[in-house]
């Protein structure tokens, strides 16, 4: 089940209980604070993009992914706010009064202990505390091997190509997807034929390299896959960087459909080799090991 997407503008009010923040990943910090809550409120555009544009951090999920992984974790509702310049000028007490209570009609709020709102930030845990309109549950927050479990932690992981450690800390593989693309069909005349996915703009990309991935496509057909991502050094191309997954035991034309990648094994990083035969040789092996470490 996939939770129902809905502006704030068309929401109707109704008993709930909500968990209130931007959630990116839905790591399992978050997921502590999700909880019990039948609705999730989160903020559209991610308040950077107005309070500082140039400092926007890319995104571990998109929209669509997070409201499938909410709807796994029992929630019914994602309830977008527009985060404008209006909204950030709004009083944390004119946020409650408006949102939480009329709009909303919240029985129980779920927050972390971190989270802020409001003007300035004046939106803290204590002042819901305080509020007997609703019940207010405040999270602590996570930590994992000494550190905190966060967005920005997991991004770091994701970005230096660990997302074995990404996967631990967000309690599930990281995953990419977007549409089938043609490409320059490089992989075919090396014997491995690849499928070129198209990722979201403003969306966390793994450090280059090789790994192990689960591969879904349409949301049905599963396959182990060896993905390349990078500039490809070997050859001379037209393109950026490269999202390259080949499909373990499949034949067919994925183009136009919806690929997503789930990470779980950096093989190697990029490289550059002496001879075509010697890059065809290291596809084989990681061809190999992934098979090994992937089941579907």
């Amino acid at each position: 089940m996939t939770a129902r997407i809905t502006s704030l503008a068309d929401v109707h009010p109704r008993p709930r209980t909500i968990a209130i923040g931007m959630f990116d990943g839905v790591h399992r910090g978050h997921r502590a604070v999700i909880d019990g809550a039948d609705t999730v409120v989160t903020f559209d555009p991610h308040p950077m993009a107005i309070l500082r544009p140039d400092h926007v951090p890319p995104q571990l999920t998109s929209l669509e992914q997070k409201a499938e992984i909410l709807g796994d974790l029992g929630v019914h509702e994602l309830v977008l706010v527009p985060f404008t310049a209006e909204t950030a000028a709004l009083t944390a007490e004119a946020f409650v009064d408006d949102v939480i209570v009329d709009r909303l009609d919240a029985r129980g709020v779920r927050i972390g202990e971190n989270f802020r709102f409001g003007h300035a930030a004046a939106g803290t845990p204590e002042l819901l505390s305080r509020d007997s309109r609703f019940d207010t549950t405040v999270v602590p927050v996570l930590t994992l091997d000494g550190d905190v479990v966060s967005s920005t932690r997991v991004r770091r992981l994701v970005a230096e190509g660990d997302v074995a450690t990404a996967a631990r800390l967000l309690g599930a593989p990281y995953a990419l997807h977007g549409p089938v693309v043609q490409g320059e069909q490089r992989g075919r005349t090396l014997g491995f034929p690849t499928a070129n996915l198209l990722p979201p703009d403003g969306r966390v990309l793994p450090d280059h390299g090789v790994y192990a991935c689960r591969a879904t496509v349409d949301g049905e057909l599963t396959r182990a896959a060896a993905v390349s991502i990078g500039l490809r050094p070997q050859f001379e191309s037209r393109f950026g960087v490269l999202v390259e997954a080949y499909l373990l035991d499949f034949d067919g034309d994925l183009y136009d459909r919806q690929l997503e990648l789930t990470f779980l094994q950096r093989l190697r990083g990029e490289q550059t080799f002496a001879s075509v035969d010697e890059l065809i040789a290291q596809i084989q092996r990681d061809t190999d090991q992934t098979r090994r470490i992937v089941t579907v």
